[in-house]
């Protein structure tokens, strides 16, 4: 089986860095596993590697649709398997590295995703559904429907529980499955203290303002990618529109989306769990845990 090196951990860890130095040391390309960073124009909140990172190291599936596109999991998992195969080819070790959770399980555990074409008169009567009943009404039907679905989705998110309703509706109300894994996969998983992460997170959403993430945004709306497409749900993006369009201070802004990115990491968890026994967890705080990482990823390269 073809050999894939995953790093994963919650959002502000560090992956995207270690990634770039593991790649530079073992002779890897970086296959993008963020289903924002898939976005073009989307580049500071989204905390997407920069033009010269991505000239040291070749990257793949980053700023491949625009932001008023569709995409789903499916066609990830296509793209990502023909990717992963060409680096292979190539001689080179594919190094998946994103938060995604359920980008990363479903390549490292060879889920099958039924192609569902989204259906807007079903979609349209699950919106009105969940105006008049309430979303909590949607996600109930989706434990009963399909309960593995549901808890990899927050109930709160209307949006993802109505797609999940489609596929269940278009696969005849089977889930999607995983089989047999394709590629012989090591995870190495970045963590620390809680309030560390959230320290680091802040820090960098300060940092994601001052670097232009509202000029970002207001570009965004000046190209007609409009609040209410998903693309422009993403934690950073929605509270700048609302920003902009008057509803929230700046202030306020700033700390709903430090909240946002806070509970977004205990979601994380939920995918990447520190007792998973499939993954080789570092703490970014222990001294030299780089060396050992790089050690675990060389040495399952040589056998």
């Amino acid at each position: 089986m073809k050999k894939i090196v995953a790093i994963v951990g919650p959002t502000g860890v560090g992956k995207s860095r270690v990634a770039l130095e593991t790649a530079s040391d073992v002779g890897a390309d970086i296959v993008n596993a963020d289903s924002r960073q898939i976005y073009r124009y989307m580049d500071i909140g989204t905390a997407k590697p920069s033009i010269s990172d991505r000239e040291k190291v070749k990257h793949h599936l980053i700023d491949i649709i625009y932001p008023d596109e569709p995409f789903s999991l499916a066609e990830y998992l296509t793209l990502a398997q023909q990717c992963v195969n060409r680096v292979y080819d190539l001689g080179h070790l594919p190094l998946l590295t994103g938060g995604s959770g359920q980008y990363v399980r479903a390549l490292l555990e060879g889920w099958q995703v039924p192609r569902i074409q989204p259906d807007p008169e079903l979609r349209l009567a699950l919106e009105e559904k969940a105006r008049i009943l309430g979303a909590d009404q949607l996600y109930q039907e989706l434990l009963k429907i399909d309960p593995a679905a549901a808890g990899r989705i927050d109930a709160r998110n209307t949006r993802r529980v109505i797609r999940a309703l489609e596929i269940a509706s278009g696969n005849s109300g089977k889930p999607p499955v995983a089989k047999q894994p394709i590629y012989h996969s090591l995870a190495i998983g970045l963590t620390a203290r809680r309030e560390i992460l959230y320290d680091m997170i802040d820090t960098r959403v300060d940092a994601m303002i001052q670097q232009g993430l509202i000029e970002e945004v207001a570009n965004l709306l000046e190209k007609g990618y409009g609040p209410d497409l998903p693309a422009m749900s993403s934690i950073g993006y929605r509270q700048i529109c609302s920003y902009l369009a008057g509803n929230l201070t700046l202030d306020g802004a700033i700390e709903q989306i430090k909240f946002e990115s806070h509970r977004l990491v205990r979601k994380q968890y939920n995918w990447f769990r520190l007792k998973d026994p499939h993954i080789k967890w570092f703490d970014i705080m222990q001294k030299d845990y780089y060396k050992h990482a790089i050690a675990q990823i060389e040495e399952f390269v040589k056998n």
